[in-house]
């Protein structure tokens, strides 16, 4: 047996997959949770050391047999996180994520150097918002000054897991996206942007040479390979972003497709082979991994908002799935916005949750349940509907994240977004996407990446949906209602 290794950083665990590529089959998945630091003024931030204690406990779960078989490896993390490393190759501070809405005057200050958001958007592709690495850096200039000056190297979490695994420092195109200082159109660092960030300092001294393939990058070291029980000088794809390994994962490699992911955070995205550019700063233009572009939004709150509500009516999972259910469409007249983490899609970092229409008639825990399922997918419908204007049509929902493994919330996505929804037979589609792409460097340095991960792909046509005329009818109202209280929570928190 041969097996390709896909490691998932992610804000609530490390997961890992061993995808038997002979055989078809993925032979392992485990995981390890991770803690998260969540301060009153909209901080989340994570210890570098954590991913690596946390991917080790989660390789080691795994049989002896399995980890011996690996002949390379690929990793996708958490973007927009800002992990400051000096000389000697230490972490200098907590890792600020990419949920951590603390440095949102950063940001503010940053688009107001740069000339504007209208002026980021044309120069870089993107607003720079809070969640960016953009902010984090001046954030970390002006309030750990001699720490920043010894700041040698900027690493993203998945540059991080890959230095810790080769001890190179890369970055790639797809995650470097997220940082607010690449250029999406040249696919390069912008000088302009790093400039306005700290005009006293070369940043681009502390950037890495940025990949646009899926070559290694370099071998697991020998240390390294002992304490994760791996083999000694597996080599180590470029890896990327986790939407950027997402859409690998879920065979978002062509037009029509949009991958859309029920996890902590909520994202629609869709491959083009140009650059997608919103004048409105709502849909981010990236790039993708697979050399075009993938234009996403991304929404701060989405299983927070159903395992928030889940918590508040004390259901465990199984009584979560029974209650959305049974509760009626529309849950008869409530309306969550869900934006119990503030919000980057609209751009409300300091935006607070809502519950719309309570009486004594529908205050029940069905209907919360249900309402916070609808509200977590009419934030994502609005990622459709922009992705609309953009000239980038939906033929199909590839959906994936934990929300996914609900029936009842499968249905409803096919329901809001008129669109039928395809589920795959491979779970974990960041990780999976992540083997994938180590797959494509070990076959032949990443040639022909799109229809090899065609080939490996296998639909699950028993967990798919497809969309029902008179739920479509009943949602576009019910959507039309939540747009008009958006409206209202950005005049209370914008």
């Amino acid at each position: 047996m041969r097996t390709v290794l896909g490691i998932d950083l992610g804000t609530q665990n490390v997961k890992v997959v061993f995808y038997d590529f002979e055989q078809c089959e993925t032979v392992a998945v485990e995981h390890a949770p991770l803690d998260l630091y969540q301060g009153d003024n909209g901080a989340a931030e994570q210890q570098a050391h954590w991913w690596t204690n946390a991917l080790r406990e989660s390789l080691l779960k795994v049989g002896d047999s399995v980890r011996d078989s690996v002949v390379a490896i690929g990793v996708s993390g958490q973007q927009h996180g800002f992990v400051p490393v000096d000389a000697s190759g230490e972490v200098q501070a907590p890792v600020k994520l990419w949920c951590d809405t603390s440095t949102g005057a950063e940001s503010d200050s940053i688009m107001a150097d740069f000339g504007g958001k209208d002026a980021c958007i044309d120069k870089v592709g993107n607003p720079i918002l809070a969640g960016y690495t953009a902010s984090k850096v001046r954030w970390f200039r002006d309030r750990h000054p001699g720490q920043y000056a010894q700041m040698d190297s900027i690493m993203l979490p998945h540059d991080y897991l890959n230095y810790y695994l080769t001890g190179e420092h890369c970055m790639e195109a797809g995650d470097a996206s997220g940082t607010g200082f690449f250029s999406i159109r040249d696919r390069a660092w912008s000088s302009e942007m790093l400039a306005a960030i700290d005009p006293g300092r070369d940043l681009r001294e502390c950037l890495p040479e940025v990949r646009t393939d899926n070559a290694a990058i370099g071998s697991l070291r020998d240390s390294v390979a002992e304490r994760l029980g791996l083999p000694r000088g597996v080599p180590v794809a470029t890896g990327g972003g986790d939407n950027m390994m997402g859409a690998i994962g879920t065979g978002n490699v062509s037009l029509g497709t949009v991958t859309m992911s029920l996890g902590t955070s909520g994202t629609v995205y869709a491959y083009s082979d140009r650059p997608v550019i919103d004048p409105k700063g709502n849909i981010a233009a990236f790039c993708s991994s697979t050399g075009g572009w993938l234009p996403l939004l991304c929404t701060m709150n989405c299983t927070v908002s159903t395992e928030l509500m889940r918590t508040l009516v004390n259901a465990d999972i199984a009584s979560f799935e029974r209650q959305v259910s049974t509760a009626g469409r529309g849950a008869e007249g409530l309306l969550t916005i869900p934006f119990f983490n503030g919000e980057r899609t609209p751009n409300l970092p300091n935006a607070k949750g809502c519950i719309l229409g309570l009486d004594t008639r529908n205050s029940r825990p069905e209907n919360l349940l249900r309402s916070a399922v609808e509200g977590a997918t009419f934030a994502l419908r609005f990622g459709i509907d922009e992705l609309a204007d953009l000239g980038i049509r939906t033929e199909q929902i590839v959906l994936t994240g934990g929300g996914a493994n609900s029936p009842t919330w499968r249905q409803i996505v096919a329901d809001v977004c008129e669109a039928p929804v395809v589920m795959l037979r491979q779970e974990e589609g960041a990780a999976f996407g992540a083997a994938l792409q180590a797959l494509a460097m070990f076959e032949n340095a990443g040639a022909d990446l799109p229809a090899l991960v065609l080939d490996h792909l296998e639909r699950d046509a028993e967990r798919s949906a497809e969309p029902r005329p008179s739920a479509v009818s009943f949602y576009q109202d019910t959507y039309s209602r939540y747009q008009q209280a958006v409206g209202k929570v950005a005049e209370l928190y914008g």
